[in-house]
């Protein structure tokens, strides 16, 4: 369990700095156009807030919103598998294989490259279902 939950871990701090990293992409290009939304953000810089965000920003947040939709499952996944002490080697590999998978998705998101954009969702998407299969068979051995 503990080889499990060092890769676990290590995921998720993988994963955090890479949702970090959107985020501080959506403010580099608002501080580089000093184009902002909020009125109190533009006003800092003497601007007049924009009705629209920066093309960059919105693709950006939908890379955000997408993580969001599939990163806390695999936070709440992974960590069952651990606290089940679900087979070792299968969580460490699901693990890696998600993370690397939403590293992917989140550089081929930020560029509009398809089909990979698909692909690497589709391979996350199977790691959490490898998941909910590992700890029902956890769950039905016991």
């Amino acid at each position: 369990m503990n080889d499990a939950l060092n890769v676990y871990a290590l995921c998720v701090v993988v994963l955090f700095l890479k949702m970090f990293a959107v985020s501080r992409y959506q403010g580099w290009f608002r501080l580089r156009h000093r184009a902002f939304t909020n009125a109190e953000d533009a006003a800092v810089f003497n601007r007049v807030a924009r009705e629209a965000e920066l093309a960059q920003v919105n693709r950006a947040s939908r890379a955000w919103a997408n993580d969001l939709e599939n990163i806390p499952t695999f936070f709440a996944l992974g960590g069952l598998a651990i606290a089940m002490n679900a087979p070792a080697t299968v969580t460490a590999v699901l693990s890696i294989l998600f993370t690397v998978a939403r590293v992917l998705h989140t550089v081929v998101y930020l560029r509009g490259i398809q089909p990979w954009r698909t692909v690497y969702y589709g391979i996350g998407i199977l790691c959490l279902l490898g998941f909910c299969t590992s700890l029902t068979m956890t769950i039905w051995v016991r």
